[in-house]
Formats: structure tokens, sequence, C-alpha cells
């Protein structure tokens, strides 16, 4: 007999160690942190203590280098952990993308000093990073940001604001760009900053729709002074990294999204074949089949589009058009989702008694973060047509 209602995911891995690797995640979300994550986010707790078991487990490096401290796994590999992850509770699943986010430009491009001194600590040290690009004045126009870092000696000195920061005044590293020289892409750097910096505030967390666990607020700058050796890169290329950076945060959002609409999707099956109406369960209805069929199918074609994208970045083939329309196609697909959830669980899924409701206000925040999804179609349309005319 065919099984009926929710089922385990069939995972796409490579090798025994990445099946082993998952079974632990699993193990691992069953017992810490899937049972007490609705109580958790109401009561707007940050759960650190889950962060410092990911990092001992060596969970949270698991895309870098092995000789760092890192598991390095390939990104499709990676992903699927984000998406179980993201499914037991977005909070952690997206915190956990955002550190691997923080660490991504001194991976990619510090100096073989810096990755010796900094990452080892950052990737399996119970360290939390953060990332920090936008500003109040510029989200989505991120290259006109004004947070200005200035030349002393061996130093730099940093001023701004940096605003919509995940993590802000719980990372223990910030990833920052800061301008430092002119007007435009070409005049951004970035620089590692530490989390206990004198002149580093954060300001109270924003008091947010979905997400509640998770703090996300503006990060001041009040001549935090930080050596050159916290330079990453050279100057002027800071931009380059952040945007690097971002094509593969975005197919950490892919991944979370999926999960969030994985787990909607699993919630909406076991109401279905548990609730009752007119003398039958209301599975046995074919408008809410058809509804629950089409959110399957949203779910299996974003999870397909994430790890083709995920594989063009492990084989070394550019991947930023294809990180761009899995970040838009599978967080458009978890709202539409999750909506649908609510609907199927009627009344009891627009209260606080069943997840489906936080999973549709947690499902929003990702068709906005690290680009917003109308970014992510002027990304792929650019690389169709080429930049827009200009007037």
């Amino acid at each position: 007999m065919p099984q009926h209602g929710p089922q385990p995911v069939e995972r796409e891995l490579p090798t025994e160690e990445a099946h082993d690797l998952l079974a632990l995640v699993r193990d691992l979300v069953q017992r810490e942190i899937k049972p007490k994550a609705g109580e958790e986010e109401a009561a707007e707790r940050f759960p650190r203590d889950v962060f410092s078991l990911l990092s001992r487990s060596g969970l949270l490096g698991l895309p870098y280098e092995e000789e760092y401290g890192g598991g390095e796994q390939p990104y499709a590999v990676y992903l699927q952990v984000l998406e179980e992850l993201a499914a037991a509770r977005l909070t952690v699943g997206l915190g956990t993308s955002v550190h691997a986010l923080a660490c991504y430009g001194l991976a990619h491009f510090g100096s073989k000093e810096q990755r010796a001194e900094h990452l080892p600590a950052m990737l399996g040290g119970e360290l939390l990073g953060a990332y920090c690009l936008s500003e109040p004045s510029s989200g989505s126009d991120a290259a006109s940001l004004r947070t200005r870092a200035v030349r002393d000696g061996d130093d730099w000195v940093l001023h701004g604001t940096k605003a919509w920061i995940t993590h802000a005044g719980v990372a223990d590293f910030y990833t920052v760009m800061a301008r430092t020289g002119e007007e435009g892409p070409r005049g951004i750097t970035a620089f590692l900053v530490p989390g206990d910096a004198e002149g580093l505030s954060a300001a109270p967390p924003e008091r947010k729709m979905g997400l509640k666990g998770s703090p996300t607020g503006q990060l001041h700058l009040d001549g935090v002074r930080v050596p050159d050796t916290c330079r990453i890169g050279d100057e002027g290329q800071g931009f380059t990294i952040a945007l690097a950076s971002l094509d593969s945060g975005r197919l950490g959002m892919a991944a979370c999204a999926i999960g969030i609409a994985q787990a909607a999707l699993d919630e909406a099956l076991a109401y279905a074949e548990g609730r009752a109406q007119f003398g039958r369960p209301i599975s046995d209805f074919q408008g809410l089949r058809f509804m629950l069929a089409d959110m399957a199918t949203q779910i299996e074609a974003g999870r397909a589009l994430y790890l083709s994208a995920a594989r063009r970045h492990d084989t070394g083939r550019p991947y930023s058009q294809q990180a761009a329309m899995a970040k838009l196609f599978c967080t458009d697909a978890a709202m539409r989702v999750t909506t649908d959830a609510v609907q199927v669980l009627g009344g009891y899924g627009y209260t606080a008694d069943f997840d489906v409701e936080r999973y549709m206000r947690e499902a929003k925040v990702l068709q906005i973060v690290e680009g917003t999804n109308q970014i992510q179609r002027m990304v792929i349309a650019r690389r169709l047509l080429g930049p827009e005319t200009a007037r």
C-alpha cells in the first residue's frame, strides 16, 4: 500500500558522509529545535544556545575549507542542511545562512594569513557573524552607502549606521562595507569588525511581523577603529565582495524558503487527513486535493532549481543568474504555499495554535531580504538583455 501524508524528503546526497551528516541534522532538529520552536518564537527568544550547538557539531561552517575548521561540503549538500534547519525554525536556518554570508568575504577574498587567524574561530569556535551592507537610506541601491572608513596610520576609523542587520547586537563579528573612496561601487571596501569593538553599538531590534526570535536592527559605528589587517581584499573591492557574497546568500534564502514551505505542506497534509466534514476526511475533496498537489509541485520545482544553481557553484561555473532565479522562485513559492496551508486549515490556520500562521508571516520576509524579488528580476533581465538603456 502506498504511504500517505507527510513523508521525509528524499535528498540528493553524493556521499555516505553526506548521508550521515543529514542524519545528524535531522536528529538534532527533532531533539533540540523543532519541539520548542513555536514557543520560542512567540517569546521572541534568540536561540544562542542552538547556534553554539551547531558550531560544536560542525554545522556553521559546512561550505568552507577543512583547513580552517569548515566542513568542506558542496553547496548542494549545505543548502539541503539549511532547508532542514529552516523547516524546523526559520530563525535558525536563516541565521545559519547569514553566518555563512558573513564568513564569505574573508574565506574567499582574505589573505592566507587572515584566513588562518580568523576563520577557525568564526567557523567552529561558537562565534556568530553578521553581514552589514544595507543602510537607512540605501537598501536596494546598496552602492550609494554612506558609512565611511578613513585611514589613520595603520588603522581605519569607521563612522556610520547600518540597517536591517540580522544578529545586530548579538553577533561576535561583523563584515562591514564602508566607503573609502569615490562615490559609487568602486569606492567601497570591506572590513572585519569585532563585535566588542569600542564605538560599536546596536539600536533596539525592529518590531517585525515574523521571525521574531531573530534580532534585526541598526548598527551604529561611532569612531570604530580597526587595524588595516582587518581590511578584507583590496581597497575599493568591497562592492565586488558584497555581490559575490550575496549570490551565495541568495541560494541560502532559496533553501530556507523551501524549508518552511515543506513544513507548511506537511502540516496541511496531516490536518487534511485528520479533519472530517460532511462525513468524510476533507482530503477527499477534489478542490483541496488539487491545492495540495499544486503546493507539492511548487516545492519540488523550487528545490530542483536551487540544487541546479548549487551544482553550478560547486563546479565553478557562473551562477549569479541562477541564484537570482532560485531566490525569486523559491521565496515566491513559499509565500503561496504557506498562504494555501492557512487556507487548508481554515479558521484554525488563522490562529497561533497551529504553526502555519507563523510560516506564512515568516515567508514574507524571504521575498525581501538579500535583495528584494524585484531586484532579482532586474538581475535576471540584465543577464538576458544587458543593462537598461541610459536616458
